[in-house]
C-alpha cells in the first residue's frame, strides 16, 4: 500500500514514517503545500495523511484539488485543530476520517487499515478470487488453501493487480505504485519484467485460476482463467 504523508512537523513526520514502514507500507512525504500539490497531481496513493495547516497553503485546498481532479484516494486528516467546522468541511470535501493531534501511532495505523479495508476490500482484509486468496494481514498468498511463498515485491504486485482485475495496468503505473515516485530515476522497467516473470511462474506452477497477461508495449492485465 502506498501512502503519502503531508506534514510539516519534522519530528512527527519522521515518527509517522518510521511507524508505517514497520507496517510494510510504502511511504512518501511532503512537508509543504506546493510539494503535496505536485505529488497529488502526478501520482496515485492508497491513502493520504493530510495536515490542515501547511507552509504555503491549507490542507483543505488539497482536498478540493483531489475532488476537482476526480481522484478517490482515501484521506485521513491529521490536525492540531480540533475544530468542528474543519472536520465538517473536510468530510464534505471527501475526507474519510479525522484524527486530532496528539495521537498514538498505533491508533493512526488502525485508522489507516480500517479505511483501506472499507474502500478497497469492501470491509474484508483479504481478497478471494477464483481459487486464490491474498491475506493482507498475514501478507500471505494461497491457492486451493495451500500457501505459496511470495517475496515482498511479488506480493505488492499481485495485490495491485487484484485491485485492478481485468483492467489494463501500465508498466509506469505499476512501477509508481510498488516502487514509489523515485521510479522516474530508473533507466528502464526490466526489474518489473523479472518480478512479474517470477510471479507468473508461481501462479502457473500452483495451478492458480488467474493469470497475468502481457499487453504488448503497454503493460499487463490480470484475468481469471
Amino acid at each position: 500500500m502506498k501512502i503519502l504523508v503531508i506534514e510539516d512537523e519534522k519530528e512527527l513526520l519522521k515518527s509517522i514514517h518510521d511507524s508505517l514502514i514497520q507496517e510494510q507500507f510504502l511511504i512518501e512525504t511532503a512537508e509543504n503545500y506546493q510539494s503535496a500539490s505536485e505529488k497529488i497531481a502526478l501520482y496515485t496513493y492508497d491513502c493520504i495523511l493530510l495536515d490542515i495547516m501547511l507552509p504555503g497553503g491549507n490542507g483543505l485546498q488539497l482536498l478540493q484539488q483531489l475532488k476537482d481532479m476526480g481522484k478517490s484516494e482515501n484521506v485521513i486528516i491529521i490536525s492540531a485543530k480540533d475544530s468542528l467546522e474543519d472536520k465538517l468541511t473536510g468530510l464534505e470535501l471527501g475526507a474519510d476520517d479525522y484524527l486530532t493531534k496528539p495521537f498514538h501511532n498505533a491508533e493512526l495505523n488502525a485508522r489507516i487499515k480500517a479505511v483501506l479495508r472499507r474502500k478497497n476490500q469492501d470491509g474484508k482484509n483479504s481478497i478471494e478470487i477464483a481459487n486464490i486468496e491474498l491475506d493482507l494481514t498475514e501478507r500471505s498468498f494461497s491457492v486451493d488453501g495451500e500457501r505459496i511463498t511470495l517475496n515482498r515485491k511479488e506480493f505488492d504486485i499481485l495485490h495491485f493487480f487484484l485491485l485492478n482485475k481485468k483492467r489494463l495496468v501500465t508498466k509506469t503505473a505499476l512501477a509508481e505504485h510498488v516502487w514509489g515516485d523515485h521510479i522516474d530515476q530508473a533507466d528502464n522497467f526490466d526489474f518489473i519484467y523479472y518480478q512479474i516473470k517470477n510471479l507468473r511462474k508461481k501462479l502457473q506452477q500452483s495451478n492458480a485460476e488467474i493469470e497475468i497477461e502481457a499487453v504488448y508495449g503497454i503493460g499487463y492485465k490480470l484475468i481469471e482463467k
